[in-house]
């Protein structure tokens, strides 16, 4: 007699712990720091504006992202927790949802629980949650429409009102920050490229076939093609409420005109700017903070695990072989969204980039790693595993005061975790 399929249990409530765990270090100083750093000082001044209908600052990026910033400066106050709060909680949602992502996509409790903590102990989340930036934003809205989508393809039942969700979520997500846009196409591409690999005759109105059975291509041209564009439409509108600008004189188009020249600028060099090869190399770290406060030495820095980070970069290569060879498609996905999300910045017209730039592929490098120990674990091979596990969370509790401005014995601490001279 043939043995009973397996049905793994859903990790609903370790992930829900994790995600616990993680917003209760997120929040430890998170108003320590009592006045805007690094880029707050671009964005909170925006917020304001937003909340007070004044000038339209901050113009090369949209909207939405300093509109969240702005509803928790109304609902909390123009203080450190006002500006911070929604950023935690983003980043609390966005591990929540990258592991939905990776449960629904492999089905696997080991995957799963691996990623959320590489993501939890991998610096990049916890720093990017604890400060009133875009990034945060973009990731959690990416996080969410990656969960829906592979709701969507894991239970066809309820593939309309997955995908619609996954629409809403790539529109948020580019209504943050531009970084989404090659990630937002995505879906749509793999939805395409699958349903016309499968030979229907009628391409665009036959329900049959992958990757969501009962929804025609037709029809999720609407809801990945057109619901992303409408939302992040939408999320202009508090523009109109503002001081005069592009968008009140010349209207959407004349404004994205603007913001596409302002991202394109030629700026002047940044003493943290990197590249590409720094960020996949952990070689080049940007301290957000660094000086006393209240006679206190503190500092903030913003930096990959140093382990999980090296590591990733033969894990992916791993799903790369892999998953070709085996048709594993959830190991193909994450060396697609990392080419796609660091692609973009291989011929971004941006002349000067910083490391931040590398927190969405970080995602992928991370989730590409995870396979990896999964597979690892079931091939008998657990203390590697294990290990890899453990020494993640070990260098993030080394770590944890410089990514959280604990007080510092004086001014020469940084040297305890400045080991490269790129992360000086």
């Amino acid at each position: 007699m043939s043995q009973a399929p397996v049905h793994p249990r859903d990790p609903i409530w370790p992930t829900l712990a994790l995600a616990a765990v993680f917003a209760l270090l997120c929040a430890i100083r998170l108003t320590v720091l009592p006045a805007p750093y690094f880029d707050e000082v671009h964005y909170l001044p925006a917020a304001r504006e937003i909340l007070n209908g004044g000038d339209y600052i901050n113009r090369e990026h949209p909207l939405l992202g300093k509109t969240i910033i702005a509803a928790g400066i109304a609902l909390f106050g123009d203080t450190p927790l006002g500006w911070r709060i929604f950023p935690l909680l983003a980043g609390v949602v966005a591990l929540i949802a990258s592991m939905r992502a990776m449960w629904h996509a492999t089905r696997t409790r080991f995957a799963t629980l691996a990623f959320g903590i590489l993501l939890a102990s991998g610096f990049m989340l916890l720093v990017q949650s604890r400060i009133a930036m875009l990034d945060i934003f973009m990731a959690c809205f990416l996080s969410l429409a990656a969960w829906q989508f592979s709701v969507a393809i894991r239970r066809p039942e309820n593939g309309r009102k997955a995908l619609a969700l996954t629409g809403m979520f790539l529109g948020a997500a580019m209504a943050a920050k531009w970084n989404a846009i090659p990630l937002a196409m995505v879906p749509g591409l793999v939805f395409f490229i699958t349903r016309l690999t499968a030979g229907r005759r009628r391409l665009l109105t036959s329900r049959r076939g992958i990757p969501v059975p009962g929804v025609s291509l037709l029809e999720a041209t609407l809801w990945l093609g057109v619901v992303p564009l409408a939302v992040y439409g939408l999320s202009f509108a508090p523009g109109y409420w503002l001081g005069e600008s592009s968008l009140t004189s010349g209207g959407i188009i004349a404004l994205h005109q603007e913001m596409l020249s302002l991202q394109t600028q030629v700026l002047e060099p940044h003493n943290y700017q990197s590249n590409w090869p720094d960020w996949v190399l952990n070689a080049r770290a940007i301290w957000y903070f660094y000086k006393p406060v209240d006679g206190v030495q503190r500092g903030v820095l913003l930096l990959g695990n140093p382990l999980t980070m090296l590591l990733g970069i033969p894990a992916l290569l791993w799903c790369l072989i892999t998953g070709i060879a085996q048709r594993e498609w959830p190991r193909i996905a994450m060396v697609a969204g990392y080419a796609v999300s660091l692609g973009l910045w291989l011929v971004a017209e941006k002349s000067v980039q910083f490391y931040y730039h590398y927190f969405i592929p970080h995602f992928f490098l991370l989730g590409a790693l995870a396979l990896a120990l999964e597979a690892l674990w079931h091939s008998g091979h657990r203390y590697i595993a294990g290990a890899a596990l453990a020494m993640s969370v070990a260098l993030f509790a080394w770590f944890y005061p410089i990514l959280t401005a604990a007080p510092l014995e004086d001014s020469m601490s940084f040297l305890d975790y400045a080991w490269l001279q790129g992360w000086r």
